[in-house]
């Protein structure tokens, strides 16, 4: 039976190859899009690493204001901790959570080198987000005055770069010999691991955990002016322009731009979702091709294959014999486009197209086998049961 609906399909093939087509497009956009929505699954899964609720980002902008940027900063950073409203509060780089900038560098250990986002903070950092420490410490003032520049790092950078190695205390980063600088500012070039947090993912919960580094801000940094506040609940919008009005009336020319963290989560995770939701629509219309292709092949066959119907009818064939078969010849249909489309889509695991991991691409492939069944299945029930429900007398007598 399957050979024959297989020989019975293949001789068709002219007739069905826009439906074979149609069927192995719409398989390939419905991969992409069930491996964009497994990967996204299954990041927004892992918990994110800190916390960002009642956390405000302060953006300090100094204009032409070049005096003293230093002394100044610190004596806002001063004000900020002075008001009751506020917990903790944090000198940072400007590749804040969720914000769009991204600063990343090549760390090496050991001639093991990998690329790691870096972020540059003060001590107050890990109380600002609550970043949970699996090892060791977070750097605390004192540190500044140590040889080498102290670190924490994430668990991803320590599987990348130590495996099952004790980071704590090793040296990160190579001296460079041709430098011109001192052998004491050449030292405080490298990074030495005083701690390791468990997953930091600053882009948003469907982002995958990446190597990270922080690194103490230097005591001579001017340039770095963002500041995470962490509020206590309550807090309103009038703290906020009343904090605004204290630091541009303590530095005048100063700017100072206050954002919500959660928000700044909503848009990233926006900006995640548009292009699955665009997917989505092409699939659906293709789905909506082929659901409609379907329909109007079995109706067609139906209509022009009442004699045969009615034979076999006449011969002892039963309803569900005769569903089954215009099923299977669907199913055959569907079979021919998905071995083509798993041609393309298998490369994806094997190239590791994307750096995804080969489990994403493996689950959408047979999620997107799985729901083309179904699709067709659904679709091509109905007219083979009108098919099936034809009487012999009457097929055989119109005939």
């Amino acid at each position: 039976m399957l050979r024959h609906l297989f020989k019975l399909i293949w001789n068709k093939k002219g007739s069905h190859s826009l439906l074979i087509v149609e069927i192995w497009a719409s398989f390939m956009v419905l991969f992409g899009v069930l491996s964009l929505i497994v990967f996204n699954i299954s990041n927004y899964l892992e918990p994110i690493g800190f916390e960002y609720e009642n956390v405000w980002v302060l953006d300090l902008n100094n204009n032409q204001d070049t005096t003293a940027t230093r002394e100044k900063t610190e004596k806002i950073m001063q004000l900020i901790r002075s008001y009751p409203q506020v917990e903790s509060a944090s000198r940072m780089s400007s590749n804040t959570p969720f914000s769009a900038n991204t600063m990343n560098n090549s760390i090496s250990y050991n001639k093991i080198s990998t690329m790691a986002d870096e972020y540059r903070s003060d001590e107050q950092l890990s109380s600002t987000l609550n970043l949970p420490m699996l090892a060791g410490r977070w750097y605390k003032p004192e540190d500044r005055v140590s040889r080498y520049t102290p670190v924490v790092i994430n668990k991803k950078l320590q599987d990348k770069l130590f495996g099952d190695e004790n980071p704590l205390g090793k040296v990160l980063g190579e001296r460079d010999p041709l430098a011109k600088n001192t052998a004491t500012e050449s030292e405080r070039e490298l990074y030495r691991v005083v701690g390791v947090v468990d997953k930091f993912k600053a882009k948003g919960e469907y982002m995958s955990d990446e190597p990270a580094l922080f690194a103490q801000i230097a005591k001579d940094n001017s340039w770095d002016k963002q500041v995470l506040i962490k509020t206590k609940s309550g807090t309103d919008a009038a703290f906020e322009a009343q904090l605004v009005k204290d630091i541009t009336a303590m530095v005048p020319g100063w700017g100072a731009e206050v954002s919500y963290m959660t928000e700044s989560r909503t848009n990233r995770h926006n900006l995640t979702l548009v292009p699955v939701i665009i997917f989505l629509i092409i699939s659906g219309f293709l789905l909506t091709n082929v659901a409609l292709g379907l329909f109007g092949i079995l109706n067609l066959n139906i209509s022009r294959r009442k004699s045969e119907i009615g034979l076999r009818r006449a011969m002892g064939a039963t309803e569900l014999g005769v569903t089954t078969q215009f099923l299977g010849e669907m199913w055959v249909l569907a079979t021919f486009s998905l071995l083509i489309g798993l041609i393309f889509a298998v490369q994806f695991p094997l190239l590791n197209v994307f750096d995804l991991a080969s489990g994403v691409y493996i689950t959408a492939i047979i999620a997107a086998v799985l729901i083309i069944f179904a699709i067709v299945t659904l679709c091509a029930w109905y007219p083979s049961k009108q098919a099936a429900r034809i009487h012999p007398a009457l097929a055989l007598h119109e005939e």
